[in-house]
């Protein structure tokens, strides 16, 4: 069964869709790795500009090619949350991961956005 879900990034207006595979179980573990080599690769470098859509970006690419498994017609990026999204995380730029369930407000109405979901996790990265 899909378990579809969004991507937030701190600091970036951009709203990740994936429309399978969007469980915490399958997505922490990625995204948590993912991010851990996005901030090593940022501070060796010494880059800090436009870090919320330098990780957008990413996520939306190589986080992409993991959470699709070569099928990229589950992802898509604009600036509208989906009702059907089962979990929202959300990517601060303290390098902390928030997982958060909709509730029935944002299912009638999803651009309430977080204030409208229930905070399940939060993890380090």
């Amino acid at each position: 069964m899909p378990t579809p879900c969004h991507i937030l990034v701190e600091g970036n207006p951009v709203i990740i869709y994936a429309s399978r595979n969007g469980n915490p179980n399958k997505v922490l573990p990625i995204l948590k790795r993912f991010i851990q080599k996005f901030w090593q690769e940022r501070e060796s470098s010494g880059e800090d500009r436009d870090t919320p859509g330098c990780l957008a970006a990413q996520i939306l690419v190589r986080f992409g090619y993991e959470i699709c498994e070569d099928d990229f017609s589950n992802l898509r990026v604009g600036l509208n949350y989906d009702s059907d999204v089962e979990y929202i995380y959300w990517v601060a730029l303290d390098r902390n991961v928030s997982v958060w369930t909709p509730e029935a407000a944002y299912r009638h109405n999803p651009t309430l956005g977080l204030e409208a979901c229930r905070h399940l996790i939060e993890e380090a990265c």
